[in-house]
């Protein structure tokens, strides 16, 4: 059995090596990896079972892979992977890996991190979110149309943080998030005095991070995300 289930994990060894290479040093963004005949002889593992982990590494957008004899060919590492780290999210989303509450929470500790950054930052620009407000005010949108422009501007805000790991989880979190609102939407009564009071409260949202008071920021967008949540009846 130890044999047979060897060459299924053989493909690992050459993550955990490129992964160490990472953490001492050794690789750094731009770096080209070995190829694959030279891995796989250091690590004692087919050049099948290599070719298994880069492409392994290639889906998780730690590298891109190129032919020919270029500058552009072979495994190279790639600087900014949040790509891949999206990309994992929504899977784990589609396959309802995460719980509702679980996401809700998760929201709220970046959101409340994005407008508090954004308010300490003497150099914020937020005129993304400022425009989706504005296309918000249109009274024919349907609630699954006001819903993804919602969406849209919680990812604007966190995009003109700066921080790109709460961009990519932000990113990779959006179907789920659009899901469980959509979901809400159907349990509310009354949604155009809804969407009147969601519109007030990106507004004033807003207004504290332009008015650099972070500690209100916080404040009203937990107000704002967990308000919703029980108005439509989603609490557990």
């Amino acid at each position: 059995m130890a044999e047979q289930s060897a060459p299924s994990r053989a493909w690992r060894v050459v993550l955990e090596k490129v992964e160490n290479d990472l953490l001492d040093g050794r690789l750094g963004p731009g770096d080209r990896l070995p190829a694959e005949r030279e891995l796989a002889g250091n690590l004692g593992v087919g050049r099948s079972s290599v070719r298994e982990a880069l492409r392994v590494l290639e889906v998780m957008g730690l590298i891109r892979t190129g032919t020919g004899s270029g500058p552009s060919s072979g495994a190279i590492i790639v600087a900014a992977p949040t790509g891949g780290m999206q990309a994992l999210l929504r899977l784990q989303v589609a396959a309802q890996g995460f719980p509702l509450d679980d996401v809700v929470r998760t929201r709220l500790a970046l959101e409340e991190a994005v407008v508090e950054s954004l308010a300490r930052d003497p150099n914020r620009s937020i005129p993304a979110a400022r425009r989706m407000t504005e296309v918000m005010v249109a009274s024919d949108l349907s609630p699954a149309e006001f819903l993804a422009l919602d969406a849209q501007l919680h990812l604007s805000l966190a995009e003109a943080s700066g921080n790109v790991v709460i961009t990519a989880m932000m990113a990779g979190l959006r179907s789920s998030i659009e899901s469980y609102v959509r979901e809400g939407a159907d349990n509310i009564d009354d949604w155009d005095a809804t969407a009147d009071r969601l519109r007030r409260e990106h507004v004033a949202i807003l207004d504290a991070i332009d008015a650099g008071d972070a500690e209100k920021a916080r404040e009203l967008v937990h107000s704002h995300i967990a308000g919703y949540y029980a108005h439509a009846g989603l609490s557990r």
